[in-house]
């Protein structure tokens, strides 16, 4: 049998919480075209005839500006010192850069199998790919450069396999029915922070987090009663999410509602306010309550 921590880091906007719900089957990562969306660190347990693979889905590795985004730095690095295999994801559309540079250098002294994984490859003539796998073929010692799409699944199926032949022997370490460690709140908050990104612009997305004050259990009638704020950092940001006659938060609202009927299985009654928080990116109580783990001195 095997048994593994396979983590998947790299840059913002890679792909990297796409392709954990490909390999999952299911949604357990939310995802926008917004860089830096996944800011914590999100299990997902797959249970396979070879054995387990524990999947770990990381924030973005990007120059932190705010206390949260140094949290969320140190969230991904942690993970990747700590996973048995790395998978690398790379925007195989983009031009590598700075940044690639970064990522790459930072694998110097990882003793790990790390997996290059080129993804939206949808996006890209197939003629320019090879020049592309040899330049990171010189750059790094990868174990393995997979092109895939996550988005539409091509080719995952054998990075999967190959994960399954890097990671060691072992016995399963979680049940068969085990999927993830995100608590159902985390998750509620998780999927309100995506219609927030998915309907809003410009500040508004990076300005804005989600936090669950009151979650009830379905009662008698089947309803499962969740009561949300969506905090922002300024007075002017609260109008744009409340939107015109509330237009805008009945849309987050709606949007939301119905994909945690969907997971749940159950009616929901969401209930979003909007609070003024300044400065809440520098505010540990709220990043404590967000699931950023502190660094350790």
């Amino acid at each position: 049998m095997k048994f593994g921590f396979v983590a998947l880091g790299g840059r913002p906007n890679t792909g990297k919480s796409t392709l954990l719900n490909r390999l999952m089957g299911t949604k357990l990562a939310i995802v926008s075209d917004k860089p830096q969306t996944t800011r914590t660190r999100i299990i997902g347990v797959k249970n396979l005839p070879e054995g387990q693979l524990v999947y770990t889905d990381t924030p973005g590795i990007h120059r932190p500006l705010h206390r949260m985004n140094v949290r969320m730095v140190d969230a991904a690095i942690e993970s990747l010192r700590q996973a048995d295999v790395l998978g690398l994801v790379t925007d195989a559309s983009a031009r590598p850069g700075r940044g690639d540079r970064f990522m790459v250098g930072l694998l110097r002294d990882v003793k790990q199998p790390v997996l290059l994984i080129l993804n939206k490859i949808d996006l890209v003539p197939k003629p320019s790919l090879l020049p592309l796998i040899e330049s990171y073929r010189r750059a790094y010692g990868f174990a393995e450069i997979v092109p895939v799409c996550a988005l539409t699944g091509d080719n995952v199926d054998r990075l999967e396999r190959l994960f399954v032949e890097y990671v060691p022997e072992g016995q399963p370490m979680y049940p068969t029915d085990y999927v993830t460690d995100q608590p159902e709140r985390t998750f509620v908050a998780e999927i309100v922070r995506e219609k927030v990104l998915n309907y809003t612009y410009g500040e508004i997305p990076y300005a804005s987090t989600v936090i669950v004050d009151h979650f009830e259990e379905p009662d008698d009638t089947g309803v499962l009663r969740v009561y949300s704020s969506i905090l922002v950092d300024r007075e002017s940001q609260k109008p744009i999410v409340i939107g015109r006659g509330g237009e805008m938060i009945k849309r987050i609202g709606t949007a939301a509602r119905v994909d945690l009927e969907n997971f749940f299985g159950t009616r929901v009654f969401l209930d979003l306010r909007v609070k003024v928080k300044a400065e809440w990116r520098e505010d540990d109580r709220v990043l404590d309550e967000m699931g950023l783990a502190r660094r350790e001195v």
